[in-house]
């Protein structure tokens, strides 16, 4: 039981480490610049589901920052980020 637990304490603690390195590393990091850029490029698409799909990363990746929450945040602006770069 014990070891149970302080395997799945081990497991938490490389995931909290690697989201946010993840997101860091595909270069889209959660600031107030990023989030302005992709939010730019989400406007500029066309109106199609990718574009809707793209807001709504977006709107999920200002909660996450409002809500001091890094990793999700970076994950939900890369999805936007990428999207907006899809043809």
């Amino acid at each position: 039981m014990i070891k149970t637990l302080i395997g799945a304490a081990a497991m938490a603690a490389v995931a909290f480490a690697v989201v946010p390195a993840q997101a860091a590393h595909m270069g889209v990091g959660c600031n107030g610049a990023n989030l302005s850029k992709t939010e730019s490029a989400v406007e500029a698409m066309a109106d199609t589901p990718v574009k809707f799909e793209a807001e709504k990363e977006v709107s999920l990746a200002q909660d996450a920052m409002l809500n001091n929450n890094w990793g999700a945040c970076g994950m939900h602006l890369g999805k936007a980020a990428h999207a907006s770069m899809a043809k």
